[in-house]
């Protein structure tokens, strides 16, 4: 069913509405917190030689230029998933030997994949966000658009199994080849929903990728943020049943 929606006395036919993945529908950076916490209470891990914050801090700020740089192509995937936590250690100052010929310490390998396998038990939605998911795919045709590593990604739709089979397109940045806010992401999806750039929705939480990424390939967004956007065609929410209301839809 196709709906007609106003936002700010602006009239949007929207015929296909696409939901970020991580911090839109599920809270990535709560399983990203505690699996940190997990890391460093694990007394045989070097982290635990640093305070929680000292390591929660360096995370956070290395953690999004490696991924830049991954999107950008500059890093490998593995030197995305491993290289973060060589950085983290050299951050911290703690040593990181390497005992054969990879390119990465045994000390940063092991982090990354204990930190995956933690990050996997702290799942969780975010408040509201399936509730919205259920109601606009009870009426218009969804998707997810995600970026991240695809077996993470998947091992994500296979625990909330809800979303994945709701979804009328599943579009994962590493199984198409480029990371959003690339165009191109962009315009396989679009062909996916099989519906016109211009009237598809983008719900999702960053500026760059989701945001830019959305405007850049002529969709509309809905912005997940408690911030405000000049754009005509961005709309803003913090508060899922927000996002309904807009649509015409209520609980």
């Amino acid at each position: 069913m196709k709906k007609d929606f106003k936002v700010t006395n602006k009239n949007w036919d929207i015929q296909f509405v696409y939901f970020d993945l991580d911090d839109t529908l599920l809270d990535h950076s709560y399983a990203e917190h505690l699996a940190l916490k997990d890391l460093h209470e694990d007394a045989t891990l070097p982290l635990v030689a640093r305070s929680f914050g000292d390591v929660h801090q360096a995370y956070r700020k290395i953690n999004p230029v490696v991924w830049k740089k991954y999107s950008a192509g500059e890093f490998t995937k593995v030197q995305a998933k491993v290289g973060r936590f060589e950085q983290l250690l050299g951050a911290l100052d703690l040593p990181s030997p390497r005992s054969n010929s990879n390119e990465h310490s045994d000390s940063a390998i092991e982090l990354a994949d204990r930190y995956l396998a933690c990050y996997a038990d702290h799942w969780r939605p975010i408040d509201g966000a399936f509730e919205s998911f259920e109601l606009i795919a009870a009426s218009l045709p969804v998707g997810i658009l995600t970026n991240g590593f695809s077996e993470i990604q998947r091992a994500k739709l296979k625990r909330f199994p809800e979303l994945a089979d709701r979804s009328n397109a599943l579009v994962i940045s590493e199984e198409i080849g480029h990371l959003k806010p690339d165009l191109r992401l962009f315009e396989k999806a679009a062909a996916d929903a099989g519906v016109s750039p211009s009237s598809i929705l983008y719900v999702g939480d960053s500026l760059h990728s989701d945001v830019g990424g959305g405007l850049g390939a002529g969709w509309k967004v809905a912005w997940f943020t408690d911030q405000s956007h000049d754009s005509d065609n961005v709309m803003t929410f913090k508060e899922w049943d927000k996002l309904d209301r807009v649509l015409g839809l209520t609980r």
